[in-house]
Order: C-alpha cells, then structure tokens, then sequence
C-alpha cells in the first residue's frame, strides 16, 4: 500500500512538473489516502500484535 502511494505521488509530481493540473491534484489526493489507510493498518497492526502471548 505505501508502495503505490509512493507511486501515485511520483505521478503526481511529474504531472505538475508539466502542468497537468488536474491530473496532479487528483494523484496528490490518492496518494495522501493511500498514506493515510497505510498508517491506519500499520497502527492496528501495531497494537494487534503486542497483546499476542508467546
């Protein structure tokens, strides 16, 4: 998942590099979705896993 809001970010750079506008602000969008649905399974992964026993 963070590998491709990786790459929705790189999209969203080159578009505003060449001035694709729209095409930038909605890669940007997806991207930070992306990040943000990353950090939210990594948190729950986090605390899901310390209450395992050995």
């Amino acid at each position: 998942m963070l590998r491709y809001a990786i790459i929705f970010l790189l999209i969203a750079l080159v578009a505003g590099v060449l001035g694709f506008g729209a095409i930038a602000g909605t890669a940007a969008t997806i991207a930070r979705v992306l990040f943000v649905v990353f950090l939210v399974l990594f948190g729950v992964t986090l605390l899901t896993g310390r209450k395992r026993g050995p």
